[in-house]
């Protein structure tokens, strides 16, 4: 139970830092996508997704690359601030990040778009700048569909395996996510292990999945009776 009580908090790190950083950027993203008209758009909608569709190991190859001892972005942080993300959690959060970015994004963009624009309207005429508009009004009318993509991107990211394994390895305590660590175990032959970690991020994926259903079910009543 010490390996699984490792890999648990490790684990619900990586995907509570990797929801907070796409939480950020994913939103940012997914309003400028729904609500900005201008060149790139579709190229941009394209790389936001692409995530989703591309196989977790080509994902950590392009890790690599760009953030591995000879990578563009790794060799520069390790000659000038002696930073190294290669075998680390952070290097676990990166991947995290990226392969679970989509599912902050689509559902985000999907209830910017579904908005009218009759409130931000008035409250630009009341004299709200764009950034209270933001904050005060699309933000708080969209918040069902974003929480219900954040804990789904929470959850991919506990689940987690192909790209995480590539950047940041299998180091127990140190690395060794939930999903590695069933992996670790079953290769082992240590089938008690792989049923226990089986178990517990069976069980919180499925408390995430009905709290993004009952989100689900709250948006749609909330339109429902517009």
């Amino acid at each position: 139970m010490g390996i699984a009580w490792q890999a648990l908090q490790l684990s619900l790190k990586v995907a509570l830092w990797a929801t907070a950083i796409n939480a950020v950027f994913g939103i940012a993203l997914a309003y400028l996508a729904a609500k900005k008209t201008f060149w790139g758009k579709e190229i941009l909608d394209i790389f936001c997704t692409l995530p989703m569709v591309m196989p977790p190991t080509v994902l950590g190859y392009y890790l690599l690359v760009l953030i591995g001892k000879q990578g563009f972005l790794g060799k520069w942080l390790a000659d000038y601030f002696g930073i190294h993300l290669i075998f680390t959690w952070q290097a676990a959060v990166i991947a995290a990040c990226v392969s679970s970015f989509p599912l902050v994004y689509k559902p985000a963009r999907a209830a910017f778009e579904t908005l009218g624009t009759q409130l931000e309207q008035a409250a630009v005429i009341l004299g709200l700048p764009e950034r209270a508009v933001f904050f005060r009004v699309t933000l708080p009318l969209a918040q069902h569909g974003i929480l219900a993509g954040l804990l789904l991107a929470f959850a991919r990211c506990l689940g987690e395996f192909g790209a995480t394994i590539m950047v940041a390895g299998s180091i127990p305590g140190k690395t060794q996510t939930l999903s590695i660590a069933v992996y670790e175990a079953v290769q082992a032959g240590q089938d008690d292990v792989a049923n226990s970690l089986v178990l517990i991020i069976s069980a919180v994926c499925a408390v995430l999945l009905l709290a993004v259903n009952t989100l689900s079910r709250r948006r749609n009543r909330k339109f429902t009776s517009q």
